[in-house]
């Protein structure tokens, strides 16, 4: 395939020390893919949380298609997320330590043709955690430039 998609959540790396993480088919209805092989998704504020014992991606924002008639999808509609038994029960384990939640990192359509999504479980930043993350970041940057000179 020549255009590979991926939307990334660069808030995501920003916001959580990302602990563990999964890749996970997304139930999409046919207009949602055709946005998606657009590039037409935002996942800046998703988040995924449990109801019963499925797991579910939440707020994630995939635009109307723009040729899709009366059957076009909602926007902002909960997904149904595809994983394993063993995987669902480790993901519940682990977010019911204290802090830690469910955030995507990327949405992407691998080489069969199936949009996937990896979810990370996550751990809320301090503000000084951020303040750090951005001083390493702007150092490493600095340190290539003068590399490059």
């Amino acid at each position: 395939m020549a255009n590979i998609i991926t939307i990334k959540n660069k808030k995501a790396w920003h916001e959580y020390f990302l602990v563990e993480q999964f890749t996970a088919g997304i139930m999409l209805l046919g207009t949602e893919i055709k946005s998606i092989r657009e590039g037409k998704v935002n996942l800046t504020d998703s988040y995924c949380a449990f109801e019963g014992n499925e797991l579910y991606l939440l707020n994630a924002h995939i635009s109307e298609y723009k040729f899709g008639n009366q059957f076009n999808h909602i926007a902002k509609r909960a997904r149904k997320l595809l994983l394993n038994r063993q995987e669902l029960k480790k993901i519940i384990g682990k977010t019911r330590e204290k802090g830690l939640t469910i955030v995507p990192i990327e949405l992407f359509i691998n080489e069969k043709g199936l949009c996937k999504v990896t979810i990370s479980i996550a751990k809320g930043k301090k503000m000084y955690d951020k303040r750090e993350t951005l001083k390493t970041k702007d150092n490493k940057r600095e340190m290539d430039r003068r590399h490059e000179d």
